[in-house]
């Protein structure tokens, strides 16, 4: 007859932990993976790239009525244009003709109806405001302009070939569509793309991951079969005092 301590079963012991597709439970976390490759950089999160503003609220579909608004006023713009074929300064006209209209005949109409005419608000550009606006695109301005400089000083080649391919694709879309179209479908992209981002951000980083490693390990190749074997004049010993 067995003792007490044969008939007791023996622990389980836990089986190892098994990665999954290579990655382990700990390494799959957001907060564990390698963030050297996020599109947004180290814990920055969607709102905060935006600005962390009414932007990005509008754009992240946080105030809805603002969002639905600026796309469904987009849309009526774009129907206008672009399938009834109004043209803009005509629109503009006729906008103004008609609500000047309705605010003449009304202010009038109140003398006879003893009513008190409608209240139109002084409606100004403030100083704050312009100047806020002129230094945001003095600020906008001045980096295109040092990054131009910087790649036309030969500084970086992947910056070099990055505008080059994005300048040729704006190009190609420029052929396809016209520039009303065009901003129509810039107004769509920044309220699809950045919800759809937040919410399969950890998904879209694992590719941008891959693509990222792919794309240095091609230029890699590039460089060392070609680029490497490009002739360079000598650099310039300093001269000494």
């Amino acid at each position: 007859m067995a003792g007490p301590a044969e008939e007791a079963p023996a622990a389980a012991v836990p089986p190892p932990a098994s990665p999954r597709d290579g990655v382990t439970e700990e390494a799959a976390s957001p907060a564990a993976r390698p963030r050297g490759f996020w599109l947004l950089g180290e814990d920055k999160s969607v709102h905060r790239a935006l600005g962390g503003g009414k932007t990005a609220d509008v754009l992240l579909w946080k105030d809805k009525k603002t969002s639905a608004a600026v796309v469904g006023g987009a849309t009526i713009l774009w129907v206008l244009f672009e399938v009834v074929e109004y043209h803009l300064l005509t629109l503009v006209s006729h906008v103004l003709i008609v609500a000047l209209t309705i605010l003449f005949l009304w202010s009038n109409a109140t003398v006879f109806i003893n009513k008190s005419p409608p209240d139109i608000p002084e409606v100004q550009i403030s100083e704050d405001l312009a100047v806020n606006v002129a230094l945001r695109l003095r600020a906008d301005i001045n980096k295109a302009l040092g990054l131009l400089r910087e790649i036309a000083l030969g500084h970086d080649l992947m910056k070099f070939l990055g505008v080059i391919v994005a300048l040729w694709i704006l190009s190609e879309v420029g052929e396809l569509c016209e520039l009303l179209r065009l901003m129509y479908i810039v107004v769509l992209i920044l309220h699809t793309v950045p919800i759809l981002y937040h919410k399969y951000q950890d998904q879209v980083d694992d590719f941008a991951a891959k693509a990222h490693a792919e794309l240095c390990k091609q230029y890699k190749v590039l460089d060392a079969k070609v680029l490497s074997k490009i002739p360079r004049a000598p650099p310039k010993d300093k001269k000494q005092n």
